[in-house]
Protein backbone atom coordinates (compact mmCIF):
# COMPACT_ATOMS: atom_id res chain seq x y z
CA UNK A 1 0.00 0.00 0.00
CA UNK A 2 1.26 3.49 -1.02
CA UNK A 3 1.49 5.86 1.87
CA UNK A 4 -1.19 8.19 0.02
CA UNK A 5 -3.59 4.96 0.05
CA UNK A 6 -3.36 5.21 3.87
CA UNK A 7 -3.52 8.91 3.90
CA UNK A 8 -6.50 9.29 1.90
CA UNK A 9 -8.81 6.24 3.64
CA UNK A 10 -7.49 7.91 6.85
CA UNK A 11 -9.38 11.16 6.02
CA UNK A 12 -12.32 9.51 4.09
CA UNK A 13 -12.45 8.33 8.01
CA UNK A 14 -12.15 11.80 9.15
CA UNK A 15 -14.45 13.44 7.16
CA UNK A 16 -17.32 10.81 7.31
CA UNK A 17 -16.66 11.32 10.93
CA UNK A 18 -17.16 15.52 10.56
CA UNK A 19 -20.29 14.83 8.54
CA UNK A 20 -22.05 12.14 10.85
CA UNK A 21 -22.13 9.47 7.98
CA UNK A 22 -21.39 6.24 10.07
CA UNK A 23 -22.41 3.91 7.26
CA UNK A 24 -19.69 5.71 5.26
CA UNK A 25 -17.41 5.54 8.03
CA UNK A 26 -18.19 1.84 9.20
CA UNK A 27 -17.05 0.64 5.32
CA UNK A 28 -13.60 2.09 6.77
CA UNK A 29 -13.22 -0.05 9.59
CA UNK A 30 -12.03 -3.78 9.98
CA UNK A 31 -14.48 -5.49 11.62
CA UNK A 32 -11.58 -6.24 14.78
CA UNK A 33 -10.74 -2.33 14.71
CA UNK A 34 -8.56 -1.77 17.83
CA UNK A 35 -9.22 1.73 19.51
CA UNK A 36 -7.20 3.32 22.80
CA UNK A 37 -7.90 6.25 24.11
CA UNK A 38 -7.83 7.41 27.48
CA UNK A 39 -11.23 6.57 28.70
CA UNK A 40 -11.76 3.48 26.53
CA UNK A 41 -10.51 0.65 24.69
CA UNK A 42 -12.56 -1.28 22.19
CA UNK A 43 -11.48 -4.33 19.82
CA UNK A 44 -14.62 -4.46 17.37
CA UNK A 45 -15.90 -1.40 15.05
CA UNK A 46 -19.30 -1.88 16.03
CA UNK A 47 -18.52 -0.78 19.66
CA UNK A 48 -16.52 1.57 18.84
CA UNK A 49 -19.27 3.72 16.47
CA UNK A 50 -21.80 3.33 19.13
CA UNK A 51 -19.60 5.30 20.89
CA UNK A 52 -19.07 7.94 18.39
CA UNK A 53 -22.72 7.84 17.81
CA UNK A 54 -23.23 8.88 21.78
CA UNK A 55 -21.23 11.87 21.02
CA UNK A 56 -22.73 12.93 17.93
CA UNK A 57 -25.08 15.17 19.47
CA UNK A 58 -22.39 17.43 20.60
CA UNK A 59 -20.01 16.83 17.77
CA UNK A 60 -19.72 20.42 15.60
CA UNK A 61 -16.56 19.88 13.87
CA UNK A 62 -13.13 18.35 13.43
CA UNK A 63 -10.85 20.72 12.44
CA UNK A 64 -7.63 19.27 11.31
CA UNK A 65 -4.97 21.00 11.57
CA UNK A 66 -2.16 18.82 10.01
CA UNK A 67 -1.29 15.41 8.98
CA UNK A 68 1.83 12.67 8.49
CA UNK A 69 1.51 9.51 6.74
CA UNK A 70 4.27 7.04 6.87
CA UNK A 71 3.97 3.83 4.89
CA UNK A 72 0.60 2.51 6.63
CA UNK A 73 0.26 4.40 9.53
CA UNK A 74 -1.21 7.95 9.89
CA UNK A 75 -1.28 10.70 12.04
CA UNK A 76 -3.89 13.73 12.56
CA UNK A 77 -3.32 16.81 14.88
CA UNK A 78 -6.74 18.00 14.66
CA UNK A 79 -8.98 19.80 17.14
CA UNK A 80 -12.42 18.25 18.40
CA UNK A 81 -15.16 21.06 18.22
CA UNK A 82 -18.22 20.49 20.77
CA UNK A 83 -21.25 21.78 22.31
CA UNK A 84 -21.54 22.29 25.89
CA UNK A 85 -19.16 22.99 28.30
CA UNK A 86 -16.26 22.17 26.58
CA UNK A 87 -16.57 23.79 22.92
CA UNK A 88 -12.41 22.63 21.91
CA UNK A 89 -9.68 20.02 22.49
CA UNK A 90 -6.78 19.22 21.09
CA UNK A 91 -6.10 15.91 20.07
CA UNK A 92 -3.82 13.68 18.25
CA UNK A 93 -4.98 10.32 16.71
CA UNK A 94 -2.83 7.45 14.93
CA UNK A 95 -4.49 5.39 12.48
CA UNK A 96 -3.27 2.33 11.35
CA UNK A 97 -4.36 0.77 7.94
CA UNK A 98 -4.24 -2.65 6.91
CA UNK A 99 -5.55 -3.13 3.55
CA UNK A 100 -8.19 -0.73 2.20
CA UNK A 101 -9.66 -0.18 6.26
CA UNK A 102 -9.00 1.01 9.18
CA UNK A 103 -7.48 -1.38 11.77
CA UNK A 104 -6.40 0.63 14.41
CA UNK A 105 -6.73 4.10 16.32
CA UNK A 106 -5.57 5.40 19.21
CA UNK A 107 -6.13 8.96 20.17
CA UNK A 108 -4.61 11.65 22.44
CA UNK A 109 -6.13 14.27 23.91
CA UNK A 110 -6.24 16.18 27.67
CA UNK A 111 -8.98 13.85 28.95
CA UNK A 112 -9.09 15.90 32.44
CA UNK A 113 -11.72 18.44 31.04
CA UNK A 114 -13.73 16.03 29.90
CA UNK A 115 -13.69 13.54 33.17
CA UNK A 116 -14.80 17.02 35.10
CA UNK A 117 -17.68 16.80 32.86
CA UNK A 118 -19.05 13.38 32.95
CA UNK A 119 -18.38 13.20 37.30
CA UNK A 120 -20.89 16.35 37.00
CA UNK A 121 -23.49 14.56 35.01
CA UNK A 122 -23.78 10.96 37.27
Amino acid sequence: MSQSDARRIAEQYIDAWRKGDFDAQRKLLHDDLHFQGPFDTFDKADDFQAALKRLAHTLKDVQVHHGWDDGDEVCFVYDLVTEGPIDRTPCAEWITVRGDRIAAIRVFFDARPWAAMFERQQ
